[in-house]
């Protein structure tokens, strides 16, 4: 089977943003809608092919392992692509509520099970942390299901009863133009029943608030905007239905020592004018500690010198980026006698022109 290209198949630049990306599917979905293509495989084909791109390109974490490594990154992460028409109305009901005036989409009738809500959750990290990756627990709150209701909503002994505007299907039919589609029932909500009796536990919600520990696991090479996906961690689903994800997002502190360039990381190494010009052996700070690092004979202020493997270990890759000491020559501010005297028999010594002697205060007095 030919893999399609997702942006081929949008008709979108690779750096599109989420607008563009939302703007192009619906024109396609349009396009190609077997509705208004009746037998017609190849608009058919076209159909799903876009609806796959679409799912790919709109979610971040789809998009970077697809951007990274292709259909083999996607493949190993368990998305398999187009699962069918109920499954594409069901994902994007926001698409197809812009693009025909309603909501909804095609839904499944009943009190059919609706996946739960996904949550964020902000986490704030130190820069070796996110170098080298983390492990750390941390509380957060969110709703569970309510242990007396079981999540049904009614209160115990009570059930719901069947929604009269659907006769219980959930949906109902609306049209526009030559579209006839299933939409979810505006009474219900598309549940097919109402609560009558609500849970005096959870006020009908059939969710609580709880506090949960949860242990977070960051990899080496995190970044602020690294976004950390825990399934099922997410607020519970309704009639059966799987509970939402939790986006840990993550925001690095600066370093004191430390800058970073995307996997390298520049330190700055100040040495003295008589180091510089004639090299010393120093120890310098590494993300691992203190390291060896030679300062060549003649080096200038503002050199680089690049350490190979030692910076930022590398997000979904192997090895790591490069430490760069950034030379800073310290000129001295306040010279003993002695030093100003060899300094300028070096600048006769190399011809360089400098400013004349000037006499202090009790060299002037003694006459020395």
């Amino acid at each position: 089977m030919i893999k399609i290209d997702y942006y081929e198949a949008l008709g979108v630049e690779r750096n599109a943003d989420g607008t563009t990306i939302k703007k192009a599917y619906r024109k396609k979905a349009y396009e190609y809608h077997p509705d208004k293509n009746p037998d017609n495989p190849e608009a058919e084909e076209k159909f799903k092919e876009a609806a796959e791109a679409y799912e790919v390109l709109s979610d971040e974490e789809k998009r970077s392992l697809y951007d990274r490594f292709g259909h083999d990154g996607l493949k190993r992460s368990g998305f398999s692509g187009f699962q069918g028409f109920d499954d594409i109305f069901s994902s994007f009901g926001d698409i197809f509520e812009d693009f025909f005036g309603f909501g909804g989409g095609r839904q499944g009738g009943g009190t059919h099970a609706q996946k739960g809500a996904n949550l964020r959750y902000d986490m704030e990290i130190e820069f070796l942390d996110a170098a080298h990756g983390m492990e750390k627990e941390v509380e957060v709150e969110k709703f569970v299901l309510c242990g007396a209701c079981e999540g049904s909503r009614s209160a115990p002994g009570k059930d719901p009863v069947i929604c009269l505007q659907c006769n219980g299907t959930g949906k109902v039919t609306r049209s526009q133009g030559f579209f006839a589609i299933a939409v979810a029932c505006p009474v219900c909500h598309g549940e097919g029943v109402k609560i009558t009796h609500p849970c005096k536990k959870c006020e009908g919600m059939g969710q609580v608030p709880e506090k949960k520990k949860l242990l977070i696991k960051t990899p080496g090479g995190v970044d602020t905007g690294s976004k950390l996906r825990l399934r099922g961690e997410g607020e519970p689903g309704r009639n059966g239905g799987p509970p939402g994800d939790l986006y840990v997002v993550l925001h690095v502190k600066e370093s004191d020592v430390f800058k970073r360039y995307d996997y390298d990381v520049v330190v700055d190494v100040p040495v003295t004018f008589s180091q510089a010009a004639l090299g010393v052996d120093l120890k310098i700070p590494s993300l691992d500690g203190e390291i060896d690092f030679t300062v060549p004979a003649g080096t200038q202020s503002e050199a680089l010198h690049r350490i190979s493997g030692e910076g930022i270990e590398k997000l979904n890759s192997y090895g790591r980026g490069d430490l760069i000491a950034h030379i800073i020559v310290k000129t001295p501010e306040k010279l003993t006698k002695e030093q100003e005297k060899l300094l300028r028999d070096l600048a006769e010594e190399d011809g360089s022109s400098v400013r004349p002697h000037q006499k202090g205060f009790f060299e002037k007095l003694t006459g020395k």
